[in-house]
């Protein structure tokens, strides 16, 4: 090596060291403390964890394998955690790490059409959704200061309730009643009506049998209602902590579309599996039970949940949230202890009730039992003029058909109105996923209160309000707008709407006209009949 090629080695040496020893100097050493428990105890939905003492309550626990759980009982020596997945693939002595926050979930735009789990995992075979903003799934409710009136209605498309038990936006209607009595159909039909009317829709199956799931599915998908609809499922066979926390996932997700001055409609299917889940993981953590072994803070599990669903002011967006959570009852008792938790929480209840389901009344809306208590000032003025006797008119029949039973003798007066009483029970019935518009219904129930249905036979009264609703067609674009939007109804608008149904019903009526010559012409020649033989028989 030559004297050149030495000093130009030294000379690169000399530059790395100093680079090294400068670089050396600004580096600071940071200590970073990460506690890390231990699995003590595992069993089916829970696990005991020590070796964690400043973890703090609800904050979120990472068990490897993609396993999360929530921090729920906070004791001397142990954790009780909720698993958020499956307890097998956990073992006792298998390390746990804090991540330092609460459970949250993805939310945006992207989750419209999706079907998703309360982790935010798609379900649907897509991918998931690529979303930035998340937001925890347990959040207060809004300040009173927050909060407006309620005032717009929620239409369902639903001929019973809109009439007689009219929803707001922003208000929580329960739907309870037993098992197989349409109660999801409802919810689901209340969703269909939503489309082109600005609603962004949530349904929360909360475990749901995977067929009952996939045929809610099917429904909303060939009736394009997946477009507005964000679903969040979760199924019988998932572990109890995925139930728990779903209301709460799917309610945050529907609180973004809210804040952002959109109008949410939330569906809870059902509250009562989210209870017996929530009670299962408390007896598993060895909480003290109280009636019927729930624990003390059942109240509270669901009246923070429904709180949150609100109308804002204009200054905070004025969005609103609407909630159909959904409660099953155990042989026609509302008196239970989860029916009567949830009927405290809620503005008004739509119970449905077995022996109308029996009979073939659909939807089994028992109108006596049901109530809004919040709707009714946001009811478009429209249906107070024409609806606001129907649920005196169609109690009164109740009474009277109920007394007519034991075959008492009868009055005219009370003859009509049990057959006035009939027909409006067969205007309320109505075909499953075929929701009616706001110009039919209010065209429909101003011809029922005029009692010109009453008329028409009971076995053509589908039939008649089908012709109505077709030849509400013809009628002028400017009284149909006037109908769509509510407005109230001029006596000529009424005049209207009279003549074109008495033309569209006489069909109908001559119908009965000539049943009614018939069967007289038959009688008459019977008595003439009957009169022959006896003056036969008394000839000598």
């Amino acid at each position: 090596m030559t004297f050149i090629e030495s000093s130009t080695v030294q000379l690169t040496l000399n530059s790395l060291y100093s680079s090294l020893k400068q670089g050396r100097l600004e580096v600071e050493g940071k200590l970073m403390v990460q506690e890390i428990g231990t699995i003590t105890s595992v069993s089916t939905g829970i696990a005991l964890v020590s070796g964690l003492p400043n973890i703090g309550y609800d904050e979120l626990l990472f068990f490897g394998n993609n396993l999360y759980g929530i921090a729920f009982n906070l004791d001397a020596d142990e954790i009780g955690v909720v698993l958020l997945g499956d307890a097998w693939r956990l073992n006792v002595g298998d390390d746990v790490k804090r991540t330092g926050r609460v459970m949250d979930i993805a939310v945006g735009q992207e989750l419209l059409g999706r079907v998703i789990d309360p982790l935010g995992r798609p379900l649907d075979g897509n991918q998931t959704p690529a979303l930035t903003q998340r937001l925890p799934i347990e959040r207060p409710a809004p300040a009173i200061i927050n909060r407006s009136p309620v005032t717009e209605p929620l239409q369902t498309g639903i001929k019973v309730i809109d009439a007689l038990l009219p929803i707001g936006r922003g208000q929580r209607e329960l739907i309870l009643g037993d098992r197989q009595t349409g109660k999801t159909a409802i919810a689901i039909d209340t969703i269909l009506n939503q489309k082109e009317k600005n609603v962004i829709c949530v349904y929360c199956a909360i475990g749901q049998k995977a067929s009952s799931v996939a045929k809610t599915l099917a429904v909303l998908k060939n009736k394009q209602a997946l477009d507005y609809t964000v679903v969040v499922v979760t199924e019988g066979n998932d572990p109890p902590g995925l139930d728990y926390i779903a209301p709460y996932a799917a309610t945050s997700i529907a609180e973004h579309f809210m804040e952002a001055g959109e109008d949410v409609l939330i569906v809870y299917d059902d509250l009562t599996q989210h209870a017996r889940s929530y009670r299962e993981l408390s007896l598993l953590l060895r909480r003290p039970p109280g009636r019927e072994a729930f624990p003390g803070d059942i109240f509270y599990l669901h009246s923070r949940l429904l709180e949150r669903s609100t109308h804002l002011n204009l200054k905070s967006g004025g969005g609103s949230l609407t909630a159909l959570p959904i409660i099953e009852t155990e042989g026609q008792n509302l008196s239970a202890y989860i029916p009567t938790n949830l009927i405290s929480i809620t503005d008004g209840q739509i119970y449905l009730s077995p022996t109308l389901y029996d009979l073939g009344v659909l939807p089994a809306v028992d109108v006596g039992k049901s109530v809004s208590r919040v709707g009714g000032k946001a009811q478009r003025g429209a249906y107070r003029k024409v609806a606001s006797d129907l649920k005196l008119a169609y109690a009164q029949f109740e009474e009277l058909e109920n007394f007519a039973r034991f075959g008492a003798r009868l009055d005219e007066n009370t003859l009509s109105t049990i057959n006035h009483g009939r027909h409006i029970r067969s205007y309320l019935s109505q075909s499953e996923s075929e929701p009616v518009c706001v110009a039919d219904q209010i065209i429909l129930l101003l011809v029922l209160s005029h009692q010109l249905l009453d008329a028409v036979p009971l076995n053509d009264m589908s039939k008649a309000q089908a012709c109505l609703m077709k030849a509400s067609k013809t009628m002028p674009d400017s009284l149909i707008t006037r109908l769509e939007d509510g407005q109230n109804i001029s006596d000529k608008d009424s005049l209207l709407i009279i003549s074109m149904a008495k033309k569209a019903l006489a069909p109908f009526i001559n119908k009965v006209s000539d049943n009614n010559e018939h069967i007289e012409k038959k009688v008459s020649s019977n008595q003439q009949i009957l009169n022959k033989k006896n003056d036969d028989a008394n000839k000598p």
